[in-house]
């Protein structure tokens, strides 16, 4: 499958002149096609709703698109709360799925109506005691421990992972919880990260709808909604086969037919928490070439860096780069490409075979348009850019502007220093 970036060098030439690089740019129509392909896909399940995973893409605009196109918001922080609500998606149409939660995000999570998600037995009492009582809707997350595999391929480690409920604590729990009131029951799990594979979803859901089935017949609990939260992921490497959501749907389809309907459970929804699969793909990095370094290697050196994508320089991670301009160039030349920050992690390519590259010629680095921005940072004094979206009609809005230095310096407003500052940058 060839990358193709959904911006021409044109086209950023043009932008440039009003948002310089580098920026996240996202692209409007992408966006809006892939959430209707996903709802068709479960359109068989009337519950059926996807909550946005926010931590992806944190950003008002994005959430009001998604918004208008029938999606809530998965939240796992109170400002994720905050910036949700305050975006219009507020009771059901906000799933909160926190960890090692403190009170007050719980206090506000209920506050506005969201969904709460426990993520462990003991958080049913600390939960009572935030709020002063049980909602009557309720999730727990389940963590079945051991290694989630499809066929004889692993795909995760859940046992090695710090969340949800444990297969014993998931009756216990809804035991408690109808004792104290709860009416309506949830299942979340998130086992497999990432997967690129029509059969993660199936698999998990024959899980969660026969344990879903166990749990109503032990515990007499009304189970209403299953959430297979994220994990579906996407072909970051142009070598690898994207999924088909409707294959997947079709799958999940089958699972529910088989296990939940004939046990007279064929009214629960089905929820998912989807971030990589609904953005990373219509998002790109642009950004431009400063320098190029010949030693021990060929670097080019461009004005992004690790603050504007971590995922390389943290996982080793692969985002594939177009030369814009340059795209059906022979891949000829090998480089690393490289950021300014102190760190020699600082590398969106390493020995990557590209076009010969030019200073002041333009990369997209593709696959961004989730946990890109939203994991950026400030070391080094670094600043994060501009997110875009590149509307339907062809224009272009500024969705968030560029950091300045008075926002890297704003938290010492209790010192005298900041007066200094503010002078250096009016």
């Amino acid at each position: 499958m060839k990358k193709k970036a959904f911006v021409t060098r044109e086209m950023v030439e043009e932008i440039v002149k009003t948002y310089p690089t580098p920026f996240h740019i996202y692209d409007e129509k992408g966006i809006r096609e892939n959430v209707k392909a996903l709802q068709e896909a479960f359109s068989w399940n009337p519950g059926y709703k996807e909550f946005f995973a926010v931590k992806a893409t944190p950003n008002p605009f994005i959430i009001e698109l998604l918004k208008e196109n029938g999606c809530g918001c998965d939240c796992s922080s109170l400002t994720e709360l905050q910036l949700s609500y305050a975006s219009g998606v507020s009771g059901e149409d906000i799933m909160f799925s926190s960890n090692d939660t403190p009170a007050e995000e719980y206090a506000y999570a209920a506050k506005i109506g969201a969904t709460i998600n426990l993520d462990d037995i003991t958080h049913i009492d600390f939960l009572e005691e935030t709020i002063g009582y049980l909602p009557k809707t309720i999730s727990c997350r389940f963590n079945p421990g051991g290694y989630f595999s499809i066929a004889n391929s692993i795909m995760d480690n859940p046992g090695d992972a710090k969340y949800g409920f444990t297969t014993e604590q998931m009756y216990e729990g809804f035991r408690i919880l109808k004792e104290r009131g709860v009416e309506n029951f949830g299942i979340h799990a998130f086992l497999a990260s990432n997967t690129v594979s029509n059969d993660y979803y199936p698999e998990l859901a024959r899980q969660l709808f026969t344990l879903a089935v166990d749990l109503r017949e032990k515990t007499g609990a009304h189970i209403t909604f299953i959430n297979l939260s994220g994990g579906i992921g996407i072909p970051y490497r142009p070598d690898q086969e994207p999924n088909d959501i409707r294959v997947i749907g079709e799958g999940v389809r089958k699972a529910y037919e088989e296990i939940l309907t004939p046990a007279g459970m064929g009214d629960v929804a089905i929820y998912t928490e989807l971030g990589r699969y609904m953005l990373a793909p219509f998002g790109h990095l642009v950004t431009k070439v400063l320098h190029e370094k010949h030693t021990h290697k060929e670097y080019i050196g461009v004005d992004a860096c690790a603050v504007n994508l971590m995922r390389p320089a943290m996982y080793g991670a692969y985002h594939h780069i177009t030369v814009l301009g340059k795209e059906d160039a022979p891949l000829d030349h090998v480089y690393d490409v490289t950021g300014s920050l102190c760190e020699n992690n600082d590398k969106f390519a390493i020995d990557r075979e590209l076009p010969e590259i030019a200073i002041g010629d333009y990369l997209v680095i593709h696959d961004t348009g989730a946990h890109g921005f939203s994991m950026g940072y400030n070391y080094n004094g670094k600043l994060r850019s501009s997110e875009l979206l590149l509307k339907e009609d062809g224009s272009v809005q500024l969705i968030r502007r560029a950091e300045t230095p008075m926002d890297y310096f704003a938290t010492f407003d209790c010192f005298p220093i900041f007066e200094k500052l503010r002078q250096e940058n009016a």
